[in-house]
């Protein structure tokens, strides 16, 4: 079996494991979230906190609907937050490994030197197919298309949040390498043309964005079914990752150039997904792009 077969069993496997885990917790989610109420309540009902409650009555009316799941600025603002703030710290812990040259750029070199000595020329073939489905080209025509989409249906949220995450992703991408300056692996030679900065890689960032975003449309406005939505967004967990692999696989990228661009990616995912859900709860959102 090829290298690239191993690898394309290895993402088989993923997106069964990613299907088994979600119904799991579909399954589970009920009592999981009993357990979770049982302890919040007993934290909650604590000596310590009914104190402060007694004392700061308005703060903990503040916190306390940064947790409710219906509230305007509820928990999905609270959970973006929380997202962003940890990818945020994933992503700075990078920079500032690679910028000192600590021993995580070993490993990357390490990483990189077992992909090259692992590649066919039909799993070269094979990765440079499954990367250009994050190259600029594929997302520009993801882009538009979904840009005609919103339009006709006067979904002006949508469009905003969609070309906010599009084009912040390119901006992101071209600053942080402007300022980080990271030479491209020698490999890279080989497989691009022109000159370009490696962390963070922007198919790993730009992918994650677009298909993040798309998962996020496709279950907001068309998927109603739990097993579904499971679905989707394996398919697209599955796809991001297969890309950002494929960065390695070919040698245009370090693996903490991969993984930044993930981290960079998902502290904007967040942004513009908790953007999006904070307007669409509006009182004064429009019905129709809630019914799109």
């Amino acid at each position: 079996m090829t290298y690239a077969a191993v690898l394309g069993v290895t993402f088989v496997v993923l997106a069964a494991a990613l299907l088994v885990a979600g119904r799991w917790f579909r399954a589970n989610v009920s009592r999981l979230a009993t357990r979770v109420a049982l302890y919040a309540r007993q934290i909650a009902f604590s000596s310590a906190l009914q104190h402060i409650r007694a004392r700061h009555p308005g703060a903990w009316e503040f916190v306390a609907q940064r947790f409710e799941p219906e509230e305007y600025l509820g928990l999905h603002l609270t959970a973006g937050l929380t997202i962003s703030i940890g990818a945020l710290w994933l992503f700075g812990t990078l920079m500032e490994d690679v910028l000192n040259h600590t021993a995580v750029t070993q490993f990357d070199v390490t990483i990189l030197e077992w992909f090259h000595r692992n590649n066919t020329e039909m799993g070269i073939r094979i990765f440079e197919a499954i990367s250009f489905l994050g190259s600029p080209v594929v997302l520009s025509v993801l882009g538009v298309a979904f840009a005609i989409y919103f339009v006709k249906r006067h979904a002006w949220i949508f469009l905003a949040s969609w070309i906010s995450a599009l084009a912040g992703a390119g901006i992101l991408d071209w600053v942080l390498k402007a300022t980080v300056k990271r030479p491209r692996p020698a490999y890279a030679v080989a497989i691009l043309h022109g000159h370009s900065f490696s962390f963070p890689s922007g198919h790993a960032l730009a992918s994650l964005m677009a298909y993040g975003m798309t998962a996020y449309f496709v279950i907001v406005l068309r998927v109603k079914k739990s097993l579904s939505r499971e679905i989707v967004i394996s398919l697209a967990t599955i796809l991001i990752l297969a890309i950002g692999v494929s960065r390695l696989y070919l040698g245009v990228h370090y693996f903490t150039d991969v993984i930044a661009g993930y981290a960079a990616g998902t502290v904007w995912l967040s942004a513009c997904v908790t953007g999006a859900e904070i307007a669409r709860r509006q009182p004064a959102a429009e019905n129709s792009e809630q019914r799109t």
